[in-house]
């Protein structure tokens, strides 16, 4: 049985995701190109993250390579692991940036909490979507 792909909605819902990263990381980064950098990147990523995850089953199927990591073959696990991948990623971004210059930057404050919401955004989009699909355009159905 091929396992069914969600284009749109993932699309739709990543960049949902990806804007409200966005609007957390214009009040946490004061510094203009590392807001402008950080944007760009959070938007991507949170789009591609949320395209996996709401469609775990087929990125499971189609990636061989997962198959040899047991824990990975339960869709929620998989998911999970996206989630705390997407914690990491924007932690480690804003760590990245801090020690680039040798010290703390100025307004490079992306907090624990921040990543931890974001990163549940991402492993909750499969289980939102149901409850919000009737109250999309019918385009994104």
């Amino acid at each position: 049985m091929m396992a069914e792909i969600v284009i749109l909605p993932a699309l739709a819902i990543g960049a949902l995701i990806g804007l409200y990263e966005a609007i957390l990381l214009h009040r946490d980064v004061s510094i203009p190109t590392h807001r402008f950098g950080h944007t760009l990147h959070a938007f991507v990523y949170a789009i591609i993250a949320v395209f996996i995850t709401m469609n775990a089953p087929w990125v499971y199927a189609n990636l061989s390579f997962l198959h040899s990591i047991p824990i990975l073959q339960h869709a929620i696990v998989f998911q999970i692991a996206v989630g705390l991948i997407t914690v990491i990623k924007i932690h480690g971004t804003s760590f990245a940036v801090r020690s680039r210059f040798g010290m703390a930057s100025v307004g490079m404050a992306e907090t624990w909490t921040h990543s931890f919401v974001v990163g549940a955004l991402v492993v909750a989009a499969p289980y939102v979507w149901p409850f919000i699909q009737p109250m999309m355009p019918a385009w994104l159905k």
